[in-house]
């Protein structure tokens, strides 16, 4: 047994010896460096383009300064790209005479009344001392004006909303077709509160188009920006008298 293994030990030996050591660096040497894409090299916030909060002209602009900065000896250096127009949106702004205010008011009715001039687009919650808490309304178009006194009956969050019958005939007419009912949300027309006045359609709501308040916009209804229809919704309660003159 000692005879073979001796010759085997020995042949093994030699070849090693005449074999030089490797390192991990000269096996890799020969290969192209590693280039990482500036997509995912950036945050990975940046690499969600719609994700709340996050603009992409931002990703872009991270990705030029990227693209600018002096190239290392073992880097590829990138071709730097105009970022495409930044892109804004407008957005329509209410009269600051329409939001909340405190105003002087001798109309004569008691504390806690609501009063609705829809000529001057105003909503009046009468308190005492001669005082009133006003908000901007939106009011019936030409044709759907009215007026009278009424009680608040109900109070929803959220409503739902159902078209009457003869609104969505009205409309189709026009060419646009309404649902027969749209769950409340922020795409529903009455927006975040409402308030029933008596038996009739009528309510006083939210809007998602708050751009419309201090006009004669609605089909009989008074619209309020859904910050003030909230605001209001606390302040009253069901049994309130409400007039529109």
């Amino acid at each position: 047994m000692k005879t073979v293994l001796f010759p085997v030990l020995g042949a093994m030996a030699v070849f090693a010896a005449g074999v030089a050591p490797s390192t991990a660096g000269d096996r890799y040497a020969d290969r192209p460096p590693v280039m990482v894409s500036p997509d995912l090299s950036a945050p990975w916030v940046l690499q969600l383009g719609h994700a709340p909060g996050i603009v992409r002209q931002e990703r872009q602009v991270v990705q030029q300064q990227r693209r600018l900065r002096p190239a290392q000896p073992d880097q590829v250096q990138t071709a730097a790209v105009q970022p495409p127009a930044k892109r804004t949106a407008t957005r329509q702004q209410i009269n600051p005479i329409y939001l909340p205010q405190e105003v002087d008011y001798d109309g004569g009715q008691k504390p806690g009344t609501i009063v609705i001039d829809t000529t001057q687009n105003f909503l009046f919650l009468v308190e005492k001392n001669g005082k009133a808490r006003r908000y901007g309304v939106g009011t019936g178009k030409p044709g759907f004006e009215w007026s009278g006194t009424h009680k608040i009956t109900n109070k929803r969050e959220w409503p739902d909303w159902r078209p009457p019958a003869q609104m969505i005939k009205r409309e189709a007419a026009k060419g646009r077709y309404l649902p027969t009912y749209l769950a409340g949300g922020m795409e529903n027309p009455l927006g975040a509160r409402a308030l029933y006045l008596g038996t009739t359609e009528y309510r006083i709501h939210g809007t998602n188009q708050p751009w419309t308040i201090g006009g004669a916009v609605s089909s009989g209804c008074i619209r309020m920006r859904n910050e003030d229809v909230v605001d209001l919704y606390e302040r009253v309660n069901v049994g309130t008298t409400v007039e529109v003159i």
